[in-house]
């Protein structure tokens, strides 16, 4: 048997400025947006030759699903954003406007430093060591 996690629902208050950051500012793919009604759409973003688990835009239907965007994971890191070259990324989402709440640091399992998305979430930009 073989299975995999196809994608992530990220609850976002506005698709078209989730997707603005996604892809506008981290250079996402914009792998599908459909429209299922006025209110409704199934968006799907991924980073760049990912071909993993992607991003599910979900805009927030109610004050319960409101009140738990940027907070997912109760203030922990909710993402983790893989790279084959942490100082080229990190540097050109710099330039992006993307917000890092820390300097890179190395740690015994490669270079990380924590950066926030424009609706709260928290995200590890990552480089790890051998892979």
């Amino acid at each position: 048997m073989t299975q995999n996690i196809s994608a992530v629902a990220v609850v976002v208050p506005d698709y078209d400025e989730a997707i603005d950051f996604y892809v506008g500012t981290l250079c996402f793919d914009l792998v599908e947006d459909t429209r299922f009604s006025a209110d409704k759409r199934w968006v799907l973003v991924a980073p760049p030759g990912g071909g993993g688990t992607r991003l599910l835009l979900a805009r927030a239907d109610n004050e319960k699903q409101a009140a738990a965007i940027g907070n997912q994971t109760g203030g922990r890191v909710f993402l983790f954003l893989a790279t084959d070259d942490f100082e080229r990324d990190h540097a050109a989402m710099l330039q992006r406007g993307v917000v890092f709440l820390e300097a890179p640091r190395n740690e015994s399992y490669g270079t990380v430093a924590v950066f926030r998305d424009p609706f709260g979430n928290k995200w590890d930009l990552i480089q790890r060591i051998g892979g």
